[in-house]
């Protein structure tokens, strides 16, 4: 992994951790956010805006799947694709 992806793994954990109020270690990076009840509809609108705000990426409506959102490391793949894109 390399110092990009980290960067952006690291921030988008500390978001999600803020976001929804959970105990730190609580969240793994391959917990699935939406089955397991972190984060829903609305949660889902703004972590798109803080994505789009924090990495200067645009989303599409192509990007909007579950494979791209389900995890940090599911995140955190969708941003470093859009940075490199």
């Amino acid at each position: 992994m390399d110092i990009e992806t980290i960067a952006v793994r690291d921030k988008v954990k500390e978001y999600i951790q803020q976001a929804t109020f959970v105990e730190k270690d609580k969240i793994k990076d391959d917990s699935l956010i939406f089955k397991e009840g972190y984060f829903d509809s609305m949660g889902f609108v703004v972590l798109i805006t803080f994505l789009e705000e924090n990495f200067g990426i645009k989303t599409s409506d192509a990007d909007l799947v579950e494979e791209n959102f389900e995890s940090i490391n599911a995140i955190t793949d969708f941003v470093v694709r859009k940075i490199n894109s």
